[in-house]
């Protein structure tokens, strides 16, 4: 029976009020809460635990003058308070959880943020020819076509403002955004009720019940952003295809996550728990965040103890660069030492990130030097293999500020390689002296391509043929160092000259091979004869040697014909070059003998070409189809 009203002490009033709102006893006090009602409810409710919770101290201080049944109703009732403000609590945060707004996800632009150059290269569209006995992935059409389209997009993180509704409000520190998650009149309420709930022992259940409704707004973001569960082993079975199209949308989603949502979380957590206690704050926090904090970093370093491969090399050093940029952010957001384990994770991610690029380039050389394939390319045109590493280290020169620092040691030649005839040697020379230990990478696949080059040139029957793939090759390596303003820097103009002195020496080994011969047939020597009854000119001599020159340079016109100089410039220079040693040296002949053949029988027999003719046949080299059996004669 309850005291008269006029009797009663503020702690029955307490207790009144703490026992109308249990919810285990009324079913008003289910349907209904304390905080969706009207404000004098609510302090009157915080007042009446605040008076519960000194009866209780006081009655422990004054345990001798107490009974044990006082104590044993007022740890009853502060039970009954503290699971209602559990609920109170929860439903607080539910009210006011949702995933994180389209517009809190973006950045504006920072020109700190990590891109890379990407200067358009005449021909990276032709990586489509393939070898199939490459044992190299020769398919980059589609990496460069993205990593052109991310260069393009240059994604920011920095800036000074952010676009955000009209609730949100943000804190800049460095490149960190903060949402206010929750409005200030709610934070107000949830640390009133946490700090009695700390206050009452329930330290443990409050932490709980903060985590439990957080994490699960922390996952609708993950959701969000496209962030799958994924463990480590879920990852490193995803073909490289799949996970290729993963890691772009992860990098996006680990800069918003850091910056934006988890930084977010570390503030809400400072204004409900900061001063309530000795790190509460923080334990909240890591409570909230570390589970998805370990899923979202599970790709980077899945990624970053896998299998190593030369197409992995551009989307390892994509999550490198930015997991270095958000490096400091991690610091900032988990500073707490109960979340110093996620720093360390990621400080080793990167190392191993970091490892795994230095791997790779090494994989890489050793691949372009053992690449094994023997089929001669038809028509001596460039080789899948030039075509492939020449766009691969175009591409690593995109990323030369990061891979600089990365790539600290020369690589191994020399003496290592001294003795192996499998293997070249190069010298670091004069041109090499000074750069840095990149380029030298660099300018090492160069050469180990152009010794795998020569041994397939050995494939060919045909030394001319062998002459003009070894032209064609070294002279689309020059084209292409020329034509990246980044490789062509670190390679420097002085191996440039080498490289061209390389393939214009190709080219004249080239017309050695094949013009010398025919050449030979217009010399005089062996076609002049004595006697009174003779002409001076062996008439049988000449009309051989016409037929030699004609048989020959048939032969030639039908097979170079179907050979391939696919660079414009390149195939007409050869062409005039040709012209200038033919044609001369053919009209001379023909000005010298004619007369002799053509006042003989049947002289079109033997001298079946015009100067005219012979030059416009010569246009037919190099363009890689067959041609009619018989030289086009526009004239007698």
């Amino acid at each position: 029976m309850e005291p008269p009203e006029d009797k009663r002490t503020p702690l029955d009033e307490a207790e009144g009020i703490i026992l109308r709102w249990d919810s285990t006893a009324s079913e008003e006090a289910r349907e209904k809460m304390i905080f969706d009602s009207d404000r004098n409810e609510v302090d009157r409710y915080l007042q009446a635990v605040d008076e519960i919770q000194r009866s209780l101290s006081s009655t422990t201080i004054n345990n001798e003058s107490s009974s044990n049944s006082d104590e044993s109703g007022l740890n009853s009732t502060i039970r009954i308070a503290m699971a209602r403000l559990e609920d109170e609590f929860r439903n607080i945060l539910l009210s006011h959880t949702a995933p994180l707004e389209a517009e809190s996800m973006s950045f504006s632009s920072d020109p700190s943020s990590s891109t890379h150059s990407h200067g358009q290269v005449d021909d990276r569209e032709d990586e489509g020819e393939h070898d199939q006995d490459l044992n190299l992935n020769l398919n980059l059409s589609l990496k460069l076509a993205q990593k052109r389209e991310e260069c393009e997009e240059g994604e920011g993180e920095g800036g000074d403002s952010v676009a955000g509704s009209s609730r949100s409000s943000y804190r800049s520190t460095s490149s960190i955004r903060e949402i206010d998650l929750v409005p200030s009149d709610a934070i107000y309420d949830l640390r009133s009720i946490a700090e009695r709930m700390i206050a009452a022992g329930y330290l443990r259940e409050c932490i709980q019940v903060y985590g439990s409704v957080r994490k699960s707004a922390v996952d609708a973001s993950f959701r969000r952003l496209g962030i799958e569960k994924l463990s480590i082993g879920d990852v490193q079975r995803l073909e490289w295809d799949q996970l290729e199209a993963k890691i772009r949308r992860w990098i996006r989603a680990a800069k918003v996550c850091v910056r934006v949502l988890f930084a977010s979380e570390k503030k809400l957590c400072e204004q409900i728990f900061e001063n309530l206690g000795t790190d509460i704050d923080d334990a909240c926090f890591v409570e909230t965040v570390k589970g998805p904090a370990i899923q979202l970093f599970n790709l980077f370093e899945a990624i970053s103890i896998s299998r190593r491969s030369p197409e992995k090399l551009f989307k390892i050093l994509d999550l490198h660069d930015a997991l270095m940029v958000l490096i400091p952010d991690i610091d900032i957001v988990f500073e707490a030492k109960t979340a110093e384990s996620i720093r360390i994770q990621a400080a080793e991610i990167l190392s191993r990130l970091a490892e795994a690029a230095r791997g790779i380039l090494s994989e890489f050389e050793n691949a372009v030097l053992r690449e094994p394939s023997r089929v001669p390319v038809p028509g001596g045109t460039i080789h899948p293999l030039t075509r492939y590493v020449m766009n691969y280290i175009s591409l690593i020169s995109d990323y030369k500020q990061t891979l600089i620092e990365l790539i600290v040691s020369k690589p191994s030649t020399g003496t290592r390689y001294g003795s192996d005839p499998t293997t070249p040697d190069m010298e670091f020379a004069d041109e090499l002296e000074g750069k840095t230990p990149l380029a030298l990478h660099l300018i090492w696949v160069i050469v180990i391509l152009q010794f795998n080059l020569e041994g397939k040139s050995k494939h060919y029957k045909d030394t001319s043929l062998a002459h003009l793939f070894m032209m064609n090759n070294v002279h689309y390596i020059v084209q292409k160092v020329k034509g990246s303003p980044e490789l062509r820097e670190m390679i420097g103009d002085d191996y440039l000259k080498k490289l061209t002195g390389k393939f214009r020496q190709a080219a004249t080994n080239y017309q050695r091979a094949t013009w010398v011969r025919v050449l030979y047939c217009l010399r005089d020597e062996g076609l002049h004869v004595s006697g009174s009854f003779s002409s001076g000119v062996s008439k049988s001599a000449l009309r051989e040697r016409f037929k030699s020159f004609n048989a020959m340079f048939e032969d030639v016109h039908r097979n170079q014909a179907m050979w391939l100089v696919p660079d414009a410039q390149l195939r007409e220079e050869l062409r005039i070059s040709i012209s200038e040693k033919l044609l001369p040296a053919y009209r001379s002949f023909l000005g010298r003998f004619r007369t002799h053949i053509e006042s003989g029988k049947h002289p079109e027999n033997y001298i079946k070409y015009s100067v005219d003719d012979l030059e416009t046949a010569v246009l037919d080299f190099f363009e890689g189809y067959p041609v009619s059996q018989h030289i086009r004669r526009r004239s007698n």
